[in-house]
């Protein structure tokens, strides 16, 4: 028997969507549904299974052993005096990238990204480190002296010929020695370098030694043309030929000459400083003598500023008769105390006092 259609019905999930009913005949009663119990045990093992995925989630490692060793090698380097006074930016390199290891550790960007950066400030470590330890042995070298020099060359020339013939042994036993052999090669050309600069260095030594030998050679020479003597004053100058009249401060001109071969040196001598003492015979009072003797020293600073010597390197004093250096009882004798005598100062200017 056919059983009529119904009508369509509105699906209560897609009410746009009509959904087909039929009539069917009775239908037998179904026993009543009942859920299937779950073993006591189950509930226990998915709770014990979500809190240990949550504690997986959570659990993030409070250290990193590469980023441990990079902070503990920065920390030595910079205990290292060597690398923290020779290497100063190579330091701070090393400084900024453990900076961005941390960074990465803190911001979770992975093991693998933390260790990289890790290796990264390392070997920045080793590289202020192997700077400083360059830079010591270049400071060491640079204030060597020249015997010290001529010692090291020979050792290093020793260890050059060594490095070459255990070269040549590595290349005769195996191949696997190839490696070797290019770093003793590579450290003998450094021996090599390191004793060419040492030898530079002594050639230079000794050039200057033979430059100031010239110089003290000329200056006594010079000083010889001066007729200077020495004293425990220094080199003291005694112009022969400049001696005054009686009661005069002008120069003769024969003592014109002796100025200015004074004033050449000085003025090839900048560093040297001049004391200009002048002095009288016993003719006249005391009073009188001291007057002339002090325009006779300040006759001789004029002439010589003249001739372009510095007024600041120049001193006078007058000592009137004092410090004869002859008897006045004779005109021969009055004749030499009227003198101007000129203390020139050693290397840095010093002049001991009278």
């Amino acid at each position: 028997m056919t059983v009529p259609r119904a009508p369509a019905v509105t699906d209560p999930i897609h009410p746009m969507t009509p959904r087909a009913t039929t009539m069917t005949p009775t239908r037998p009663r179904l026993a009543p549904f009942r859920p299937m119990r779950l073993p006591r045990l189950a509930p226990a093992l998915l709770a014990a299974a979500a809190l240990a995925a949550m504690a997986g989630c959570s659990t993030v490692p409070d250290s990193n052993r590469a980023l441990d060793a990079a902070h503990q090698e920065y920390r030595a380097a910079q205990g290292d005096p060597v690398t923290s006074e020779l290497a100063p930016l190579e330091l701070k390199q090393a400084g900024d990238a453990l900076g961005q290891a941390d960074h990465a550790w803190r911001e979770r960007d992975g093991t693998e990204q933390v260790d990289h950066l890790a290796y990264l400030a390392r070997t920045r470590v080793a590289i202020a480190q192997e700077t400083g330890q360059r830079r010591g042995a270049e400071r060491e070298l640079a204030t060597a002296t020249a015997a010290r020099s001529q010692l090291r060359l020979a050792a290093r020339t020793d260890e050059a010929d060594a490095a070459n013939r255990s070269a040549r042994r590595s290349r005769d036993e195996a191949q696997a020695s190839q490696q070797q052999a290019a770093n003793a090669e590579r450290s003998a050309s450094d021996a090599r370098q390191q004793a060419d600069e040492a030898q530079r260095a002594a050639a230079a030594s000794q050039q200057q030694t033979s430059d100031v030998q010239a110089r003290a050679a000329q200056l006594e020479a010079e000083l010889q043309a001066l007729n200077a003597r020495k004293t425990d004053r220094g080199m003291v100058v005694t112009i022969g030929d400049l001696l005054f009249d009686t009661g005069r401060a002008q120069i003769k001109p024969g003592g014109e000459r002796n100025v200015d071969r004074l004033g050449r040196f000085l003025v090839a001598h900048p560093q040297r400083r001049a004391r200009i003492e002048g002095f009288t015979d016993s003719t006249g009072s005391a009073e009188q003598n001291q007057a002339l003797s002090a325009r006779r020293a300040d006759a001789v600073r004029a002439a010589l500023m003249g001739m372009g010597v510095d007024g600041a390197r120049l001193t006078t004093q007058g000592y009137g008769d004092a410090y004869p250096v002859a008897g006045n009882g004779s005109a021969d004798g009055r004749r030499s105390n009227r003198r101007v005598e000129v203390i020139l100062s050693d290397g840095d200017g010093a002049i001991a006092p009278r």
